[in-house]
């Protein structure tokens, strides 16, 4: 954490000096090759501002520090297209070791559960900024995104529920909620979770809730879609939205919960079991 907000901190040592990856930072021509957006303008001074372009999306940063070749550091302003974020501060710190550098890299943030979606797409984008650091053509890997984004789920803890207990006035009772950013977009996950299958007034299909569907939403641009359904006082949202980064954001909520540790298994053992069928 930092100042309360999440923080990602990844260390990585370089077979090359400060001077040459600092070049590959801050020389726009050779950040836009490893860097997630094509850098449109770059003021490299305190204060100075920096255009980003994301296919369509433009985002714009401020630099907040830079002392060369030691440091750099700049405020990234999240686009509406990103409305779970707030301003990013990303930050290189080049420290001079025999043989080269070691880089450590740290990303202040404001959503948690595209933690794993930032730490899998940083770790890719280092390793094609140390090819271009090193004079090569930054290279891209095919087919292990999405594996490499679970493990980070894994162990950052993201795949856990939360639980809280709830006053009189709202019935009582546990409620149980899980927030976990996928892999696939939202039309590919509704139909891998069986989603369509689900109709008013029936059964709830396996894994997305309980008892009877209440009520339904197909997906729609611009608009969540979901599964709601109950039976017995107990009430089960199970909604799907456009994530940070390449996927869905996955939210399921449970209320009316005599006791909340069985749910939480129940929703993380489900959750996890359409994960995996992501990855196939």
């Amino acid at each position: 954490m930092f100042d309360g907000r999440p923080s990602l901190r990844m260390e990585r040592r370089l077979a090359h000096p400060p001077e040459k990856v600092w070049r590959a930072v801050t020389e726009p021509d050779r950040l836009g090759q490893w860097f997630p957006f094509t850098v449109v303008e770059m003021d490299l001074r305190v204060g100075g501002k920096i255009t980003f372009d994301g296919g369509g999306m433009t985002m714009d940063a401020e630099i907040t520090e830079l002392d060369p070749p030691r440091l750099f550091a700049f405020l990234q302003h999240s686009p509406a297209e990103m409305p779970r974020e707030g301003d990013n501060l990303l930050r290189f710190e080049l420290l001079p070791e025999e043989g080269g550098c070691l880089l450590v890299f740290t990303q202040v943030f404001h959503d948690r559960p595209a933690a794993a979606s930032y730490a899998s797409g940083w770790q890719v984008c280092l390793d094609a900024m140390e090819a271009v650091a090193g004079g090569r053509p930054a290279e891209w890997p095919e087919g292990n995104f999405a594996h490499l984004h679970e493990a980070y789920v894994e162990a950052f803890g993201l795949a856990e529920g939360v639980a809280e207990r709830l006053d009189e006035q709202m019935d009582g009772g546990w409620r149980v909620r899980f927030e976990r950013q996928l892999t696939r977009p939202v039309e590919e996950v509704w139909t891998a979770a069986g989603a369509p299958a689900a109709t008013p007034g029936e059964q709830v299909p396996d894994g997305l809730g309980e008892g009877i569907v209440t009520a339904v939403r197909e997906p729609a641009a611009g608009l969540p879609a979901y599964v709601e359904s109950g039976e017995r006082g107990r009430r089960v949202r199970w909604e799907l939205s456009q994530g940070t980064g390449h996927g869905a954001r996955l939210v399921v909520t449970e209320a009316g919960l005599p006791d909340a540790a069985g749910a939480l298994k129940a929703w993380r053992d489900r959750i996890e079991t359409l994960a995996r069928r992501l990855l196939a």
